[in-house]
C-alpha cells in the first residue's frame, strides 16, 4: 500500500499536472504567443480537473473541467446534461467516462495521493484562424476494493486519453472568453471494467481479475498505437501484459 507502483512502468514518472509536458507558446491564427500561453495552461488545467481532482475521481460532478468547455457548443452540452442527469441510464453516448476519470466509492478506493501521468500537448492552427491543441496523456490509477485491508491487492486502472479541443476566434465562432470547444475524444483503458457502462471505471478484483485473463492481450503503456475507445472488443475485455 505504501508503493502502489512499484513494477509498474509508470514507477518512474511525474505525478499528476507535472507529467504532462506543455510545449513554448507562438503565435497562432488569431491569438497572440500570450494568449497562446494561457490557452495552453488552461488546456492542461481541463486535464488536471477531469482526470486528477481528487472530487471527480470519487464520482462528484466536475464543475471546473466544465466551466471551461463553451457553453453554446450543443453537442458537448447535451453530453454533459445527460451524464449527471439524476436518475440516468447509462449508454455509451452519455457515459461520463468519455471525459471524466471516476471511481465508485462504494466499491473502489484510490491507493494513496499519487496519480502517476506521461503525456503532452501539442498545438496548431485550426479551422477559421482557431488554436487547436491537442492532448495525448496517460493516467495510471492505483485503486484497491472498497472496505479492504492493508493486504488486499492493488490493481493500476491505466487510462490514455485524446483530446482535440479548439480555441476559437470570438468574432467567428460564438464562444465565451476562456472556454474552447471539444473537436474529438477517445479513450483507451486497461484495467477498468468493461461490459455495459456504469459511468465508472471498475477495475476488476479478486476472481472478475483473473476471468479476465483470456482476453485479447493489451500494452495500455504502448504510445505508438493510435488512440481508440475502450478496452473490449466484441464484449471480450482487454487484458493489460503490463501494469
Amino acid at each position: 500500500m505504501d508503493e502502489p507502483f512499484r513494477g509498474s512502468p509508470a514507477a518512474s514518472w511525474a505525478s499528476g499536472a507535472a507529467g504532462i509536458t506543455v510545449p513554448k507558446a507562438g503565435a497562432v491564427g488569431w491569438m497572440s504567443a500570450a494568449e497562446v500561453e494561457r490557452a495552453l495552461a488552461r488546456s492542461r488545467d481541463f486535464l488536471v480537473a477531469s482526470g486528477l481532482d481528487r472530487g471527480v475521481l470519487r464520482g462528484e460532478r466536475p464543475e471546473k473541467a466544465m466551466a471551461l468547455i463553451n457553453p453554446h457548443q450543443k453537442d458537448v452540452q447535451g453530453l454533459l446534461r445527460t451524464a449527471f442527469r439524476t436518475p440516468r441510464t447509462p449508454s455509451e453516448k452519455n457515459d461520463p467516462l468519455l471525459l471524466f476519470s471516476r471511481f465508485q466509492p462504494s466499491r473502489t478506493h484510490l491507493v494513496g495521493d499519487v496519480v502517476k501521468t506521461r503525456g503532452r500537448l501539442t498545438y496548431r492552427e485550426g479551422k477559421r484562424g482557431a488554436l487547436q491543441v491537442t492532448a495525448d496523456v496517460i493516467f495510471v490509477y492505483p485503486v484497491t476494493r472498497a472496505g479492504a485491508g492493508g493486504d488486499d491487492e492493488i490493481v493500476r486502472t491505466i487510462v490514455r486519453r485524446e483530446l482535440v479541443l479548439s480555441w476559437d476566434n470570438p468574432d467567428k465562432v460564438i464562444t465565451e472568453p476562456g472556454t474552447f470547444s471539444i473537436v474529438s475524444y477517445k479513450y483507451d483503458m486497461t484495467n477498468g471494467g468493461c461490459g455495459a457502462p456504469t459511468g465508472y471505471f471498475t477495475p476488476p478484483f479478486g476472481t472478475d481479475r483473473r476471468a479476465d485473463e483470456a482476453g485479447t492481450k493489451v500494452d495500455p503503456y504502448d504510445r505508438r498505437t493510435p488512440v481508440g475507445r475502450g478496452e473490449s472488443a466484441g464484449d471480450e475485455c482487454g487484458r493489460a501484459t503490463r501494469s
